[in-house]
């Protein structure tokens, strides 16, 4: 049989999950804050009550309200596009999504606002069209917290219906007929479990979903009723413990941490050998690591039990403050950091992250070649982390609370792995590229933690998170007021004639 589209249900179809609750908690908190969370965890009985009075669409209708009104559509499409993803994904029925890809036109339902699940369903999910309900956006561009009317239950047949232009769909996917009457309008209904009985393979069919590789976000785990009520509780807790971690950090030396990381709840895995502090006039060694999370040099230090400088790029000047170890900051322009790098190499050893950039998936963007050209003293480090509740990282957020949230976590683990200093032969010494150099290092780390290599730079990142290439610009408290001043002068200048005439 050829399958020329395919209708699926999204909620319990292509997503295991039924209840959207969760992820209208991801926008809430993403979007607006901690209140707006709470506020919506606090009418979750209410809407469920109205779910068992037979009135399901005027509690998605409550819920949709709640997580939206007066939050500017721009931070939804932000959230949308750069956490909720990553939840989406990690609820993926696949033996429902091997089905609806076979369809030559694939067309997805959904309870859920069209701009909550538009980018994913096209982009992860290969899908062709969405049909949602839509969001009523006031002239200023915040969310009412309203839908248009008639975009519930049998409007999405109608709008089916137009979609194929009064044609019936091959194959229409859900879970239960009786919650999708679109199905009604397919020439097959397929349920769980979903398999069809004879098909034709497309030509350079995908057999699995597009990965999601960048997401943003502070939350580790779906915000679902049960856990979200545990995150409110946790955060007081958290922020305290996180506050008493830091400072007790930051008193003691570095050779006790580990011992008293233990007893804060922290663990820290050690694996492979490290080598030995440098000695005599030959330098340091450098140590090339990947970049998970802030506390990357930092743990490195702590393992090594001697404070160990890092390179930096786009690091708070809070983090910078509160870091117990040195770093050095670049600039992105090459010779100036290759200088830097090189005279921090002369003091002593060197901690730098090629990717630029932390990356949360069990991927590695592409190695910056600058630190081959620079030394032959190459140990590679395999870094990796877990944490319960909350990332230590954020794209569009403020890079100041990274620490802070990191410590947050219960208990929070790092696994630090060292890989054997790099012969010569595997260096630039030996007549190698500073290219060649770098994607060897990427593949031995990739190798030893189970990742993925990529091509991906910190570019890549920042555009698909923020909207941005992430660039820092690095002016001066001083270049900053002259760029204020010149910028009033030219106003008082164009009003100048007016004033005088």
């Amino acid at each position: 049989m050829i399958m020329e589209s395919v209708v699926s249900e999204l909620e319990g179809t292509l997503l295991k999950t039924k209840d959207p609750f969760s992820y209208f908690m991801l926008v809430a908190f993403e979007a607006s804050g901690l209140i707006r969370f709470a506020l919506l965890l606090l009418f979750w009985p209410v809407i469920q009550l109205l779910d068992a009075c037979g009135k399901p669409d005027i509690g998605l209708k409550l819920a949709i309200f709640l997580a939206t009104v007066g939050v500017p559509i721009s931070e939804i499409e932000s959230v949308a596009r750069a956490v909720l993803p990553k939840f989406y994904f990690d609820d993926i029925d696949m033996e429902a999504w091997k089905v609806f890809n076979l369809g030559d036109k694939r067309v997805v339902v959904t309870k859920m606002p069209t701009v909550m699940v538009e980018r994913f369903v096209k982009e992860h999910l290969l899908a062709d069209e969405v049909i949602g309900s839509e969001l009523v956006v006031s002239r200023f561009g915040f969310a009412t917290g309203l839908v248009r009317d008639g975009e519930f239950g049998s409007s999405a047949c109608d709008r089916v219906v137009a979609m194929f232009n009064g044609q019936k769909p091959t194959v229409g996917l859900a879970r239960c007929v009786s919650d999708s009457p679109f199905l009604s309008l397919c020439k097959e209904q397929v349920n769980a479990p979903y398999m069809i009985k004879e098909h034709t393979h497309r030509p350079h069919q995908k057999t699995r979903p597009v990965p999601v590789i960048f997401h943003d976000g502070r939350l580790v785990k779906r915000p679902t009723p049960s856990t979200a009520l545990l995150i409110l509780l946790w955060i007081p807790i958290g922020v305290v413990l996180a506050i008493f971690r830091i400072l007790v950090g930051a008193m003691l030396p570095m050779w006790a941490i580990p011992y008293m990381a233990c007893i804060f709840g922290s663990k820290v895995i050690v694996k492979g050998v490290p080598p030995p502090p440098p000695s005599g006039s030959n330098g340091g060694v450098l140590f090339v690591c990947t970049h998970r999370t802030l506390m990357d040099p930092v743990v490195l230090s702590t393992v090594l039990q001697r404070s160990i400088p890092a390179v930096t790029y786009s690091v708070s000047r809070l983090s910078e403050i509160l870091s117990p170890i040195p770093t050095v900051r670049l600039t992105r322009i090459r010779h100036v950091d290759a200088e830097k790098i090189k005279k921090e190499l002369s003091k002593g050893d060197l901690v730098v992250c090629p990717e630029g950039t932390t990356c949360r998936e069990p991927f590695l963007l592409r190695f910056s070649a600058l630190f081959a050209e620079l030394t032959d003293r190459i140990v590679p480090v395999a870094m990796n982390y877990r944490v319960g509740f909350f990332h230590a990282t954020t794209a569009k957020g403020w890079k100041g609370l990274d620490p802070i949230f990191f410590f947050m976590n219960p208990r929070p683990v790092y696994e630090v792995t060292f890989l054997n200093q790099l012969p010569a032969e595997a260096t630039c010494s030996s007549g190698k590229s500073p290219h060649d150099v770098a994607n060897y290092v990427q593949r031995i780390l990739a190798a030893t933690l189970g990742f993925e290599c990529t091509n991906f730079t910190r570019k890549d990142k920042y555009r698909v998170l923020a909207g941005n290439d992430g660039t820092v610009s690095y002016t001066t408290l001083m270049d900053r007021v002259q760029k204020v001043g010149k910028t009033v002068r030219k106003v008082v200048g164009t009003f100048k004639p007016f004033v005088f005439n």
